[in-house]
């Protein structure tokens, strides 16, 4: 008796669609962590730049006040200052100490009512 011919097994080639949508959700998620990665490297770089301008401005404004020679009045001011083409709001707020002859000066720099930078300084009589 004869046994009938074997059929020739089929060898699998390629991948099945389920391998295929798992490793596209794979690459998917893989590529939106690096885009997220990506835009908060962004906004810290342009957040640092803008840091650093306001901290130029603030500086600016405590020089101006050492170099009039004279003590600033006790209050409130404003002023506007321009780094790299952008405009940044300097608030100055003078305050007494308890010695008459020191000041207490608070410089705050804010660009778009966002407060960038804060420095305080005392000021003597010269």
């Amino acid at each position: 008796m004869r046994q009938p011919p074997h059929r020739a097994t089929r060898r699998r080639t390629g991948f099945t669609l389920i391998e295929v949508l798992v490793a596209l959700g794979i690459v998917a998620i893989a590529l939106t962590a690096g885009l997220k990665a990506t835009a908060s490297l962004g906004r810290n770089a342009q957040r640092q730049s803008d840091v650093l301008l306001a901290q130029l401005c603030a500086e600016n404004e405590l020089i101006k006040l050492r170099l009039a020679h004279q003590m600033p009045g006790v209050g409130d001011s404003s002023s506007v200052c321009e780094q790299a083409g952008e405009p940044m709001q300097v608030q100055d707020a003078v305050r007494p100490t308890p010695n008459p002859n020191f000041l207490r000066v608070d410089a705050r720099v804010f660009k778009q009512d966002d407060m960038l930078f804060q420095i305080t300084t005392v000021m003597g009589r010269n």
